[in-house]
C-alpha cells in the first residue's frame, strides 16, 4: 500500500515538475482562452449590447440582469482552460510510450494502477492551476473577487479537472502515436466545449441539443463555475435561474459535483484496466 502511494506521488510530482519548468507551455495554454475572452467575448458583447442594451436584456426578466456577454462567458473561459489542459495533459503518456520511459515504469515493482492515478492527479493539478490563474482577469471585466468565491472555486475546478484528466488518461493509455491522440482529442474536445454552456445559456435549446448538453460531462462542471463566479454580480434568484436544469428543475451544485466525480471514477477505472493489460 505504501509503495503504491509513494509511486502515485512520484508520478504526480514528475508531471508537476515538468509543468513548472515549462514556462512556454503555460503561456501557450492560456493564449486560446484569452483569445476567446478578449476578442470573441468583447466583440460579441459590443454587438449584443448595441442590439438589446445588454446580454439577456437589461431587466432581470431577461435572464442575465444586464450582464455583459464578456462577464457571462468568463466562467466558461476558466472551464475552457481546464478542459483543454486536463485532456491534453494526458499527452505525456503517449510521449513517454514513444520514447520508452513508460515501459520502464510499467516493469517497476509497483501496482500499475499507480501510473493511471498519478497521471490523472498530475493532469488535474496542472489544469486546476491554469484555470485559476485566469481569475486575475476578473476585476478587469467587472467581476468582484472574494475570498469565499476563490475558496469555492478551488474544489469545483479540481473536480472538473480530475474528471476530464481521467478521460484523457483513459484514451491516452490506448494510443500508440502522438498524431492519433491529437486527432481524437481535437475531435472530442470541441463538441464537449461547445455543448458545455461555456459560450451560451443552456435554456431554450432544441430538444436534440438539450439531450446532447445533458450528456456532456463538461456541462456539469461549467455550470457550478458560472453560478459561483456570477454570484457577486447578480442576485441569487437570477443566478439560480441560469443554472443547468434536468427534468424541469435546476440541478443542485452538489449533484453536479457527484456526477463529475462518478464520471471521473469511471474513466479512471477504465484507465487502470488499460494500464494493467499493456504488454
Amino acid at each position: 500500500m505504501m509503495n503504491t502511494l509513494r509511486a502515485i506521488y512520484i508520478i504526480w510530482y514528475r508531471d508537476i515538475l515538468r509543468f513548472r519548468r515549462d514556462k512556454a507551455r503555460l503561456v501557450a495554454s492560456l493564449a486560446q482562452p484569452l483569445l476567446y475572452l478578449l476578442i470573441f467575448g468583447t466583440g460579441l458583447s459590443s454587438a449584443l449590447s448595441g442590439a438589446s442594451g445588454g446580454f439577456g436584456g437589461s431587466a432581470p426578466a431577461g435572464g442575465a440582469g444586464g450582464l455583459s456577454y464578456t462577464q457571462f462567458i468568463f466562467p466558461g473561459i476558466i472551464g475552457m482552460a481546464v478542459l483543454f489542459s486536463a485532456i491534453f495533459g494526458a499527452m505525456s503518456i503517449v510521449w513517454d510510450r514513444e520514447f520508452g520511459f513508460l515501459k520502464e515504469v510499467l516493469v517497476a515493482p509497483i501496482d500499475r494502477s499507480a501510473v493511471a492515478i498519478g497521471k490523472a492527479l498530475g493532469g488535474a493539478t496542472q489544469a486546476m492551476v491554469q484555470g485559476l490563474v485566469l481569475l486575475v482577469l476578473a476585476p478587469l471585466i467587472g467581476i468582484d473577487l472574494s475570498i469565499g468565491m476563490v475558496l469555492a472555486l478551488i474544489p469545483l475546478t479540481f473536480v472538473l479537472a480530475f474528471s476530464l484528466s481521467s478521460l484523457g488518461v483513459a484514451i491516452a493509455s490506448r494510443m500508440r502515436s502522438m498524431q492519433g491522440f491529437q486527432m481524437i482529442m481535437t475531435f472530442l474536445m470541441m463538441p464537449m466545449f461547445f455543448l458545455s454552456g461555456a459560450l451560451f445559456p443552456l435554456q431554450g435549446l432544441p430538444t436534440w441539443m438539450n439531450v446532447l448538453t445533458r450528456l456532456d460531462p463538461a456541462a456539469y462542471g461549467m455550470d457550478p463555475l458560472r453560478r459561483v463566479v456570477l454570484s457577486t454580480a447578480l442576485p441569487p434568484e437570477v443566478v439560480d435561474r441560469m443554472g443547468l436544469t434536468l427534468f424541469g428543475g435546476v440541478i443542485p451544485i452538489a449533484v453536479e459535483v457527484a456526477i463529475l466525480l462518478a464520471f471521473g471514477a469511471l474513466m479512471l477505472g477504465i484507465a487502470i484496466r488499460n494500464f494493467r493489460v499493456i504488454a
